[in-house]
């Protein structure tokens, strides 16, 4: 059988519900899923406070308490290229062939478009809180940021101290001003 697989890219700056309720909508329509963890190079900033590494962990633990099953999924850092025209090209190197795009960003839309592929704008879930914006603002500030995201996102951000984190980021970004 020829599988149908698709791809989904976001920063995950953190993991939170509404990027469950996307994957899980996507996999509706495709028989696997390449995620591509973006930006994997950036963290410890304001905007980017968490690793790649933490991603993929946090992403890895929200599949497996929301019972998606391991093989229809591929988690996959990406780096940033700041160079949009050959951007889909090191996507496609770095993953599993896909024929299918789904993105709710106009410039990865394009440029997945311009390359021929298929693009679906995904559902969004709850956008006004189901944000990694709102999320990291709510942390920062002492709000219920737990809420926001699956019960074991919130323990591997307590468990490295990422609200602790994001306060001492919040905190050198301010001096440096």
């Amino acid at each position: 059988m020829n599988k149908k697989r698709g791809f989904v890219i976001g920063r995950m700056q953190p993991v939170h519900n509404g990027h469950i309720e996307v994957i899980k909508k996507t996999l509706d329509e495709v028989d696997e899923i390449v995620i591509g963890i973006g930006s994997a190079q950036l963290s410890h900033t304001l905007k980017d406070p968490f690793t790649a590494g933490e991603r993929v962990m946090m992403l890895t633990k929200a599949l497996n308490e929301h019972n998606v099953d391991p093989n229809k999924y591929y988690i996959i850092p990406m780096e940033d290229l700041q160079m949009n025209a050959v951007w889909v090209a090191h996507v496609k190197m770095m993953t599993p062939p896909f024929k299918k795009v789904f993105s709710g960003n106009s410039l990865v839309q394009q440029l997945f478009e311009e390359e021929g592929f298929e693009v679906v704008r995904p559902p969004l879930f709850n956008r006004m809180e189901l944000s990694g914006t709102e999320i990291r603002k709510r942390i920062l500030t002492g709000g219920n940021w737990e809420e926001l995201v699956p019960n074991c996102v919130a323990t591997v951000i307590n468990g490295i101290k990422g609200p602790e984190r994001i306060k001492n980021l919040s905190k050198k970004e301010l001096s440096d001003l």
